[in-house]
């Protein structure tokens, strides 16, 4: 007799709530893995406590260079930077907050 499969637990309401809050902020705008979880945990922001929003931004099935990529677009419709300028405003934590690695994916695609 084959055991029987595990079940998933249950999300919170909490989670639930964050994960739908996550994917509409993604349909919206562009965001770093470290700048959604900002913007929902932040109390500014949506207030979800840091568990569930670091839950809700890595189930929400961002692709996180192709967020890069808007990013990037969307500082150069409206101001100038050099290669580096733009790597350093996507790295920034006080700009976007994306990884070394997805800022330079980015900038390879818009430059």
């Amino acid at each position: 007799m084959k055991p029987p499969a595990p079940t998933k637990p249950a999300l919170t309401a909490g989670q639930e709530n964050a994960l739908q809050s996550a994917k509409d902020y993604l349909d919206g705008g562009s965001f770093s893995r470290a700048g959604l979880i900002s913007q929902l945990s932040s109390s500014a922001g949506e207030g979800y406590t840091k568990a569930e929003a670091t839950y809700a931004t890595d189930h929400a099935g961002a692709n996180w260079n192709a967020e890069a990529v808007e990013s990037a677009k969307a500082y150069l419709e409206y101001d100038s930077f050099s290669r580096s300028g733009l790597i350093e405003q996507l790295t920034s934590s006080s700009g976007e907050g994306y990884t070394q690695a997805q800022a330079s994916y980015a900038v390879s695609k818009v430059y």
